[in-house]
Formats: C-alpha cells, structure tokens, sequence
C-alpha cells in the first residue's frame, strides 16, 4: 500500500496530527503549512484511527502521534496503525516529551519510524516529516 499524495488537488503531502494539546497541534500545524504541507488533526488516539480507516478520505503520506493523551494515546494508535493492512506502510513519527532510552527502544519496537522531542525544533521538524514523505516507511521497520 502507497500513502496518500496530498489532502486535495494541490498535491502537496498530507500530514494528519494526533495531539490532546491544541497549542501544539497549532504550533505543528503552522509549521508543516509554512513548509508545504497539508494537515489535519485528531485529539486522541481513537478520532485518529477513525480518521484513518475512513475509505473516502485520502490516506495521509505521514502521522504525527503524541505519546501521552487521555483518551488513547499514541501506544494504542500505533499498534491499531501498524495492525491495519491498509495504514502499516504509512511513516509515523513519535512527538513527545518523553525522551528517555526506555521511551526511544519502546517506541522503535512499537514500530514508530522517527522520534521527535517536545520542544520541538520547527527546522527539524519539518527536515524530519519532508524525509517521511519523500522515502515512505523503511521495508526493513515494516512488521
């Protein structure tokens, strides 16, 4: 399964956002925006994987989870993402304030395809998720 190629006509890469925190969701989004991209947004696990299996919507090229969220967080989204025959090739990158090894082995192992720290650095952010969506999910990280 190929991502998607853009949230409309324009053609431009599609990032869907899953964060509980509305001023980072704002932040990511104004960043991504300014860089090219298209995005949308969830606020929780659940709303995100809706989205997602939503046949008449475009598959996004990259997600952008939180790991920490009320209602299911990013741990139970990126087992549903990776679970799902139609979204497991899709990148997803981890953005949160848990940066510690345990955080980065458990993320790796969960299948996420990048780790990107709260605060985040918007020049690496996007560097990050422009990578995400020109090469797609590594063959090898693919379960």
């Amino acid at each position: 399964m190929e991502s998607g190629s853009g949230g409309d006509a324009s053609g431009r890469p599609l990032v869907l956002v899953c964060d509980d925190t509305e001023s980072i969701r704002r932040l990511l989004r104004i960043n991504l925006e300014l860089a090219g991209f298209d995005v949308e947004e969830t606020v929780d696990g659940r709303e995100c994987m809706s989205r997602l299996i939503a046949v008449d919507l475009p598959t996004p090229d990259v997600i952008l989870l939180d790991a920490q969220m009320d209602v299911y967080d990013g741990w139970w989204a990126i087992a549903a993402i990776r679970a799902h025959h139609r979204l497991n090739s899709v990148p997803v990158a981890m953005v949160t304030a848990s940066v510690q090894v345990h955080d980065r082995l458990q993320a790796n192992e969960a299948g996420i395809d990048e780790f990107i720290a709260k605060p985040f650095d918007p020049d690496e952010l996007v560097e990050t998720v422009s990578r995400l969506a020109a090469e797609g999910r590594a063959p090898e990280a693919e379960h």
